[in-house]
């Protein structure tokens, strides 16, 4: 057996699976994960010394790609003077700066440690803002691993399954498809809604990017109704744009969920919006919430660093390169073999059936098990995929255009040797 297979059987007797998290399980593909001891760049070293391409970027936060000079450098720099104090920080009310200053929607913002607090705490504060209950969520949109989510949610809970959440809320979080303009409606003027929350660009069920109008209507029903709009930026926020989706797509949510690259690939998020909602969180409010080592300074001083290298001109110039030169280069075998391919800036995904889904069902209907085949493939080939249909790939800065040569020519060969 290889190292990572030892490690995988001692893990899963330590473990439950053998991962802390589920998203890490190769269940939905075949063989089993590699163990990474490493990461430079873009490459990623298992324990048997293999290479990858890192197309997860630890699922989205290194955009910069590992190891970053800047980066290190402001984690050494912390690490001299204390690893957490449970204390308010000067670098706390620069990097809230940083984020006011960056997101169009947020006026102020509470630092949290993960991408789940961050959802949860602003449907929280949703509902004490306008004192009403049900909120709508996006089938396939994953929102964390909280009870008022995980429902019709993308992500693990696709891949795997859970059960449905507790009787005493499931009835307060309505459904709709993503892109469908109507259901919504109807959920929204058939009672009072705290709040729609959607990722803007869903990454949950692999890259689905809105209809043209689709976040401009959610926008026009929740001013009609009441409703507070809640984008879930903890993918796109800082990839799309400096500015996440609401820079990229010129819609004002009134909350913004945001983590992964502000973190700098510490754990770290965030929530923000408009001052009189975020007035209500304690202790200005009665909205409760906190968090032992929310604002750590280890991981504000990643993500500052992050933001900094982002700010540079051409940033997001070279992301979309990046993106749009690996779908140019994988165009031909995609139609070769019928499939469909979906790109939005820095996220790509490519999916196992004949049209690019624009909802969760259509997802649901992808060949998985060619999916399965195919990621084996590519991993052989040297290529870290996500190991689920579900979930979207993360393009680094770092990638060359020999390195997308590479990619390309490798994804394309692994369909060969799947479909051909």
């Amino acid at each position: 057996m290889s190292r990572s297979q030892d490690l995988l059987a001692q893990a899963k007797t330590l473990i439950p699976g053998g991962v802390n998290s589920p998203v890490r399980a190769f269940n939905a593909v075949e063989g089993d994960p590699p163990f990474i001891r490493a990461a430079s760049g873009h490459t990623l070293v298992d324990e048997d010394g293999n290479s990858y391409i890192d197309l997860i970027g630890s699922w989205g936060p290194m955009i910069l790609g590992h190891g970053n000079a800047t980066v290190r450098a402001a984690i050494a720099a912390q690490l001299d003077v204390g690893v957490s104090y449970g204390a308010p920080t000067a670098a706390e009310v620069s990097f809230a700066q940083d984020i006011v200053d960056a997101v169009p929607a947020v006026e102020q913002v509470r630092l949290v440690s993960s991408g789940t607090e961050a959802t949860m705490h602003a449907i929280r504060l949703a509902r004490g803002a306008t004192g009403r209950d049900p909120i709508v969520k996006l089938d396939g949109c994953y929102h964390g691993a909280h009870d008022s989510v995980l429902i019709a949610a993308g992500s693990g809970p696709a891949t795997f399954g859970s059960p449905s959440s507790p009787g005493i809320i499931a009835p307060a979080t309505l459904t709709a498809p993503f892109n469908d303009l109507d259901t919504v409606a109807k959920h929204l003027r058939a009672q009072p809604v705290a709040a729609v929350i959607l990722e803007p660009v869903a990454g949950n069920m692999g890259c689905i990017v809105p209809k043209p109008g689709y976040l401009e209507g959610l926008r026009a029903l929740c001013d009609e109704t009441g409703t507070l709009l809640i984008f879930d930026e903890v993918m796109t926020g800082f990839r799309l744009a400096y500015g996440g989706a609401c820079e990229r797509f010129g819609v004002t949510p009134d909350l913004v969920c945001m983590g992964k690259i502000i973190g700098g690939g510490l754990p770290l998020a965030a929530f923000g919006g408009r001052a009189e909602i975020m007035q209500h969180l304690s202790p200005v409010g009665s909205v409760y919430q906190a968090g032992t080592l929310s604002g750590n300074p280890l991981a504000v001083a990643a993500g500052r660093a992050t933001l900094a290298e982002l700010r540079k001109p051409g940033t997001y110039e070279r992301l979309d390169a990046i993106g749009d030169g690996l779908a140019e280069r994988l165009a031909p075998a995609v139609e070769k073999y019928g499939l469909s391919l979906t790109q939005m800036g820095s996220m790509i995904t490519l999916f196992f059936a004949p049209q690019a889904p624009t909802h969760f069902d259509a997802v649901a209907g992808c060949d998985m098990k060619a999916f399965g085949r195919w990621h084996r493939a590519c991993l052989d080939r040297g290529i870290y995929l996500p190991c689920s249909q579900y979930e979207a790939a993360f393009l680094p800065l770092t990638l060359s255009e020999a390195d997308l040569d590479q990619i390309a020519a490798a994804m394309s060969d692994a369909l060969d040797s799947v479909l051909g």
